[in-house]
């Protein structure tokens, strides 16, 4: 009974580690483009191994997956933005990743509220 009751505080915890995560990810989202979500980034790599057996786990993998996608086709879209040609797709390219990332973030965040994982 007291196990259980110090496994869910240590939840509750992760949990609020983990929110706190992803308003940080989404502020530098928003406000930065992601430039300064490195930081959160960090801070998961950090935290992650703490939520090992527990559904929060998985928001910490599913924040640092889609930090360093983003990170890819961010970087795909400066390329082509290097070249003339490259212009228009990489604008593409750039939307794409931006819709991509509010959506990672929106439904990990409803999956973390709801006590899911992702």
């Amino acid at each position: 009974m007291v196990q259980d009751l110090v496994l869910d505080a240590r939840t509750d915890s992760a949990k609020s580690w983990a929110w706190w995560l992803y308003v940080a990810h989404a502020v530098s989202f928003l406000f930065t483009l992601g430039l300064f979500s490195f930081i959160p980034l960090i801070l998961n790599y950090v935290k992650r191994p703490e939520t090992a057996g527990t559904f929060v786990h998985s928001h910490h993998g599913w924040q640092i997956r889609s930090f360093w996608w983003y990170f890819v086709w961010m970087a795909i879209g400066w390329v082509l933005f290097a070249t003339i040609i490259g212009i228009l797709f990489a604008w593409i390219i750039w939307v794409g990743a931006w819709v991509w990332k509010a959506y990672r973030l929106i439904r990990g965040f409803l999956a973390l509220n709801n006590n899911e994982p992702v």
